[in-house]
């Protein structure tokens, strides 16, 4: 399965991945899915989110209460090979070791892959999650635009995809927790403790408070040549500050800040530019330790902009809270193995497990070993005995939940 899924929105320059939602990539991936599906004789479903399912439905089964398991399959851009599709490919491959095993769930067993996780193309992480657990509505997504402009609504039009007018987000959400009894999440882990602990698979126990914030920079458009320097009012220089403090008071708090993605107005390199759009990605272990950052980031940038003789507005993009995983379901996955318990760790990545524990369903995640914590990278790796090990331990997690 990872051999067909390699050359799929691959890169020949970077080798990296550009598997964004409503592609051609992605459309590839969806074929990948169903195919995958079929030769395992599992029911496939699509969503009019563009949401994959595929279902094992043993003899008895029926309209029980089913356990989800699996991942996404999308990229950011100049992604990795692993966040996302190992957990979809795990998840399969683990049907193939429980039916070796001779196990029939008592329980229906579905497979998911959630569209559009990374939020790379319409800003917003986890959407297809969030739209089937009805943690956003559609009237409000479906306004969500890409860097070129296209709305949410019109590329999953042109893949021929609804969204669901009809339905408000409390019946989706309703219905979500009906048919799932429980969701586990393999993922490979996005940082180095699994490696700092000497285990190849760990259990995560809860991801940080973390938000996406839009800073707009405005200030004077002019000559780079005949400018004086004392007469610029150059919002590049009231970033460039800001990008400075934020990494300062993250380092005193403890947290994350991140500067991704910069786009300055008219973007000419002889131009004093007019404006300058910035995207902060901030995480820290609390909402109130992620409240002062921002605040204080905001202070600074404030300020600076007056001495600049330029303006700054901040926008709250997108804002997650905490996230604590179901500790009986945690306990059940990491006690009692052959090797001994698994770790239990927390995570500064969102996930689509932190949405639907957020929407009420009993929700766990397994990390597999990075060897490097590198991710969002073309480097990102795991090995493939760790990998194998994360396929073990979803097997005995799904035989064990399932019963």
């Amino acid at each position: 399965m990872w051999r067909d899924l390699t050359p799929i929105g691959r890169s020949a320059s970077s080798g990296g991945y550009f598997r964004q939602p409503f592609t051609t990539p992605e459309r590839e991936l969806r074929a990948w899915f169903a195919e995958a599906a079929t030769a395992r004789g599992l029911e496939l479903e699509a969503d009019s989110f563009g949401n994959l399912l595929a279902w094992w439905r043993p003899d008895g089964t029926e309209g029980k209460p089913a356990v989800l398991t699996g991942s996404h399959l999308d990229s950011v851009l100049d992604g990795g090979a692993f966040d996302g599709p190992l957990g979809v490919v795990s998840a399969f491959a683990a049907i193939d070791e429980l039916r070796e095993r001779g196990v029939t769930p008592a329980v229906p067993i579905a497979v998911g892959a959630f569209a559009e996780e990374e939020g790379s193309r319409f800003g917003l992480a986890c959407l297809g999650s969030r739209l089937a657990t009805g943690r956003i509505d559609w009237a409000a997504a479906r306004e969500l635009r890409d860097r070129d402009g296209v709305y949410l609504a019109d590329a999953m039009a042109a893949a021929g995809l609804t969204g669901e007018p009809e339905r408000d987000a409390a019946a989706i959400g309703d219905a979500f927790r009906d048919r799932f009894s429980c969701y586990v999440e393999l993922h490979v882990e996005q940082g180095r403790g699994l490696v700092d602990l000497g285990a190849s698979v760990g259990v995560a126990n809860g991801i940080w408070p973390h938000g996406r914030y839009r800073l707009d920079f405005t200030g004077e458009p002019n000559h780079a040549g005949t400018t004086l320097m004392e007469d610029r009012r150059d919002p590049m220089l009231t970033y460039a500050m800001t990008a400075l403090a934020a990494n300062k008071q993250a380092r005193l708090a403890g947290a994350r800040t991140t500067f991704g993605r910069v786009e300055a107005d008219p973007n000419s390199t002889n131009s004093v530019p007019s404006r300058v759009t910035a995207w902060l990605d901030a995480r820290a272990e609390s909402d109130e330790v992620l409240e002062r950052l921002i605040a204080e980031i905001a202070r600074q940038a404030t300020e600076r902009a007056e001495r600049d003789g330029t303006r700054v507005e901040l926008t709250v993009e997108s804002a997650s809270g905490p996230v604590r995983f179901d500790s009986g379901l945690a306990g059940l996955l990491a006690g009692g193995h052959e090797e001994g318990d698994w770790p239990v760790l927390p995570t500064q990545a969102g996930h689509d497990a932190g949405i639907t524990a957020l929407a009420g369903l009993p929700t766990a995640m397994l990390f597999v070993r990075n060897p490097t914590g590198v991710s969002h990278s073309p480097a990102e790796h795991a090995e493939v005995a760790d990998c194998l090990a994360g396929v073990h331990a979803l097997a005995d997690s799904l035989e064990r939940v399932a019963r």
